[in-house]
């Protein structure tokens, strides 16, 4: 992976500043430490920070056509550029270097923004054209790679990460009450918001075309489910083997690499077929590792173990203490860029620079899976509760509940609670977010903590209603359970576990991770199969475990679903975690304005005294903490100077009156 940036004048009025390109793209190193290089003309300015993978010598950005009328710019890896270089050549095409980056800017030259649909990757792309005064930005499918923006003036300003958008000194640095509050509703912000006034994000699947100060943004891809009249009426073998060979290919074409591959292995199904899959059939010198949790509850060493000793695989462990949560929490919200409600990147985040350290630049990982075969408890949540409704007499209710929560349903005290979550809203099937309202409920309790300067900034807001706007024509028509992997898809997997929990821990040292369940063709041929084959009964994933029956083993494959989780007040608000005591003490949340103090104080003081957090508590306190730390590193104290050098590999300069601020660098070209 890489970073990029970019300045593009909208109506061809002043000039790019050089040294503000310069610092949005040093300020993206981490993602990409090996080179950097920048090109300048007097419309645009691109940048670069390049991680090398692929052509590690000649891959140097940005990178032009033939006759250098095009121009680009690339973070992330296209799977299949061996294919469709291969049928470029053959129509006369011209390639300087063997990269994937290459193959991308022919495509573009011959299809413009339909090559979008040839492309099987993870990427965030720019590229100039000077000929026509034309910028194309484009996103991947789901979401991997992230790509902001801004519209300010006669400007637009893109990177990768938002902290580089920040380098210009004329972008203002504040809230977005709306980004909060959408955060702390849906987890997350919704498609092409931020936390941050004016900054925007290029929603998954679309790209943008700017030319003479019109900014167009278009979609190229949606997730695509289908109506019940339209799904596959195969028998289940059949599904079987198709979907086991699209996984299988999907992760042939994810080991290609010039630098050594990994995989990680949590000891879940997800993760350990993928494993297994690279095992079995591509490298038998296999890499793994995994996180493990001192506290007992949270760690899966044992079914890690398990997996290690049936593949034969060298695998390495990173283990996570209470207090190591609280310890790395600030550098996780640096590079997440808004609040987050779970503690669970952090271990990520302390993985990605154990797997970076021992000499990998690139994993597999499982990430995917659960959206696409159905392996969430809040499917399950949704099916058991259209039940309930339909079938008030029935028996198997509560035997039904008992199989989802036996820790829950098996406790006296939490059985009045588990009735009245499961009745609930619970008639109401026409509601188009019947399987996630009740979680968004419960997220939104958080809402008490804010100030009155926020109640009355957010007051008459409808997230919900935005949401309703975005969603497909035909929506209402589709199967309970597609709607229900829809809206995951679309909220949670792109805006949270891809990018808090994905790329922006694993970037954060440098570290590539590819997700093979994310293959659209696999993603595209799920969405057609019938939902009867995804849960079947009270079993998730049901085709998944099919699929893999004979090749993992039985107590992974029979193993109750167990969902990724970190501490959270004892990882925050224990031992001495200096940053986040001061983030939360009185002086810095009237400062920061979001919160009321006194309630903060109040939450904070019961569960030290108590010694743990309820699930509400526990989103409070890491979406509060993680507020506060961001507005101290994003607003109060942002660094914009100039101590962020610079000295790229590249640096092309077409400016017709080259003038001010040059960085030093190893070859230019003008």
């Amino acid at each position: 992976m890489c970073g990029i940036a970019g300045i593009c004048l909208l109506r061809g009025r002043g000039s790019v500043s050089v040294e503000t390109l310069s610092r949005m793209t040093g300020i993206l190193r981490h993602r990409g430490p090996d080179e950097s290089g920048i090109y300048v003309d007097d419309r645009v300015g691109l940048g670069h920070a390049r991680l090398s993978i692929i052509d590690l010598a000649g891959g140097a950005q940005p990178i032009p056509n033939e006759d250098e009328t095009l121009w680009i710019v690339f973070n992330g890896e296209i799977f299949n550029y061996p294919e469709l270089r291969e049928t470029l050549v053959y129509r006369g095409h011209r390639f300087r270097t063997s990269t994937d980056t290459e193959v991308i800017l022919h495509l573009y030259e011959e299809k413009g923004s339909a090559c979008l649909s040839e492309l099987n990757g993870q990427f965030a792309l720019a590229i100039w054209n000077s000929k026509a005064a034309e910028l194309f930005l484009a996103r991947d499918r789901a979401g991997i790679r992230p790509l902001h923006y801004v519209v300010t003036g006669d400007r637009l300003l893109f990177s990768s990460e938002i902290k580089s958008i920040f380098q210009d000194r004329e972008i203002p640095r504040r809230f977005d009450p709306e980004g909060i509050d959408q955060v702390f509703t849906f987890w997350t912000t919704l498609p092409g918001k931020t936390v941050f006034d004016g900054v925007r994000e290029l929603p998954p699947g679309h790209f943008m075309q700017v030319k003479y100060g019109d900014v167009h943004i278009q979609r190229f891809w949606d997730f695509p489910f289908r109506s019940p009249g339209d799904q596959l009426d195969w028998p289940l073998g059949k599904i079987v083997d198709t979907a086991s060979e699209l996984l299988l290919d999907s992760t042939r074409i994810r080991l290609r690499a010039d630098v050594p591959v990994g995989c990680y292995l949590s000891g879940g199904l997800d993760s350990s077929i993928i494993a297994t899959l690279v095992r079995r059939n591509f490298q038998n010198d296999l890499r793994t590792f995994g996180v493990r949790f001192d506290e007992e509850r949270f760690d899966e060493g044992a079914h890690q173990a398990t997996m290690v000793d049936h593949l034969g695989v060298h695998h390495s462990e990173v283990r996570v203490a209470n207090r190591e949560i609280g310890k790395h929490f600030p550098e996780v919200v640096w590079h997440c860029e808004k609040p987050i409600l779970r503690t669970a990147p952090v271990p990520m985040f302390m993985l990605s620079d154990a797997v970076r350290r021992s000499g990998y630049k690139v994993v597999l990982t499982g990430e995917g899976a659960d959206e696409i075969f159905g392996g969430y408890d809040i499917f399950l949540e949704a099916l058991l509760r259209r039940f309930w409704s339909r079938q008030p007499d029935s028996r198997l209710r509560s035997l039904l509940v008992g199989k989802l929560y036996p820790d829950i349903f098996n406790d006296p005290r939490l059985q009045s609670t588990l009735q009245s979550f499961f009745r609930k809203g619970f008639e109401r099937h026409d509601d188009p977010f019947y399987s996630h309202r009740l979680r968004w409920e419960n997220t939104s309790r958080n809402r008490m903590f804010y100030s009155e300067e926020m109640k009355q900034a957010t007051l008459g807001m409808d997230g919900l209603g935005e949401l309703e706007r975005c969603l497909p024509d035909d929506f209402p028509g589709w199967d309970p359970l597609a709607k229900a992997q829809y809206l995951e898809m679309v909220l949670f997997l792109g805006n949270y576990l891809l990018s808090s929990q994905g790329d922006r821990v694993a970037m954060a040292h440098s570290l590539e991770i590819r997700l093979p369940y994310l293959d659209y063709r696999l993603v595209g041929f799920m969405g057609r199969v019938p939902p009867k084959w995804k849960i079947f009964g009270m079993q998730e994933k049901y085709l998944l475990k099919k699929m893999y029956r004979d090749v993992i083993p039985e107590s992974v494959i029979r193993r109750p679903k167990y969902p990724y989780r970190a501490p959270i007040a004892e990882g925050l608000l224990t031992g001495e975690q200096e940053e986040i005591r001061t983030a939360l003490s009185d002086s810095a949340v009237k400062k920061a304005g979001v919160f009321d103090p006194k309630r903060i104080s109040r939450l904070v003081e019961k569960v030290q005294r108590v010694g743990q957090a309820s699930e509400v508590e526990g989103m409070a306190i890491a979406g509060i903490a993680s507020t506060q730390i961001l507005s101290r590193q994003f607003i109060e104290e942002f660094p914009v100077n100039g101590n962020i050098s610079l000295s790229p590999t590249v640096f092309v300069d077409r400016r017709t009156n080259p003038a001010g601020w040059i960085p030093e660098c190893s070859f230019t070209n003008t």
